[in-house]
């Protein structure tokens, strides 16, 4: 019986998420040379807008990459606009090639990401059309959302899923675990040479980065996010999930330590892409299937965040 009034209730709330949509006003839009999704909820003056952060790689505005593709993205901007929110989503620079606006690829600095971000929330400042401008990153782009709070003002800040060690210290610790030791030792010697700003030519076995690309590397590897975090004074939500074998629950705890006024919500049975899953195996599944829903009570506490007033910080 209890089983059957749950996936009731799933009926029912995505029969009003399609019919929602259906109605949203969605919108590409063109910023600099960012392209970019905007989703108005219907029959709503003033909505607040969340600009949402892809993770690492070539990460298109729906969550998606070249190899993964869970729509992670587009799942909760569904979301959102259901509950009257406002999403504003974009490629990431790579996203189905590079653009001879962005410069040289080998050109690329991290802090061009950070720049992207900035430039798509003063665009939603000076749209006039939102009550308040919520900053939500995934993954690496809650480092972006964090560098880009330090930057210009936002309403909000909502990190999920995000590490609080630096790229390349993330990248070892998650090597360790997935290739041999004689393989990883070089690597990880690679990705301290790197750090340090040294150019590592040639590269070793199983880590084919060309020597003209590790400055840019490295610029995205030794980014802190804690120091800034601990700079943040605008509400903050924090999400981690107990089946993300990407990201440690030593990095929720490190994140809520460096933002002690935070809101924190632990999800034991999430995974990186923000499905709930039963085993290593279901996760796997869950990275190539973007009809899986998203966990709920995500879903439901970031609504609730993104629209709770004053008090609620």
């Amino acid at each position: 019986m209890r089983a059957q009034t749950i996936l009731g209730a799933i009926a029912v709330i995505a029969a009003l998420v399609t019919a929602t949509n259906a109605s949203a006003q969605e919108s590409k839009i063109r910023v600099g040379a960012i392209d970019a999704v905007l989703t108005l909820p219907p029959d709503v003056e003033h909505p607040p807008v969340a600009l949402l952060i892809a993770g690492s790689g070539t990460t298109d505005h729906d969550g998606n990459g070249p190899q993964a593709k869970p729509a992670t993205l587009k799942k909760l901007s569904e979301q959102l606009v259901a509950r009257k929110i406002a999403t504003l989503r974009y490629d990431k620079r790579g996203a189905g090639g590079w653009k001879p606006e962005f410069g040289k690829p080998e050109d690329f600095r991290f802090k061009d990401l950070v720049t992207d971000a900035v430039s798509l929330v003063n665009y939603l400042r000076a749209n006039g059309k939102f009550s308040r401008v919520v900053v939500v990153g995934h993954s690496e782009g809650g480092l972006v959302g964090i560098l880009t709070a330090r930057r210009v003002p936002i309403d909000r800040l909502v990190l999920l899923v995000t590490a609080a060690r630096k790229q390349g210290d993330l990248v070892k610790a998650q090597l360790e675990k997935t290739v041999p030791p004689d393989v990883f030792e070089p690597i990880a010697k690679a990705i301290d040479a790197i750090m340090a700003g040294q150019i590592v030519d040639p590269p070793p076995r199983g880590f084919s980065i060309a020597p003209s690309m590790q400055p840019g590397m490295a610029s995205a590897f030794t980014e802190d996010p804690v120091e800034p975090l601990k700079q943040i004074t605008e509400p903050t939500l924090i999400i981690g999930g107990g089946r993300d074998r990407q990201m440690a629950r030593v990095d929720f705890a490190a994140l809520s330590a460096a933002s002690p006024v935070a809101k924190t919500l632990w999800l034991p049975d999430m995974n990186h892409v923000l499905n709930d899953v039963d085993d290593a195996a279901d996760d796997l599944k869950a990275y190539s299937d973007p009809e899986r829903p998203l966990d709920p009570e995500l879903i439901e506490t970031v609504a609730a965040f993104i629209v709770a007033g004053d008090a609620a910080k």
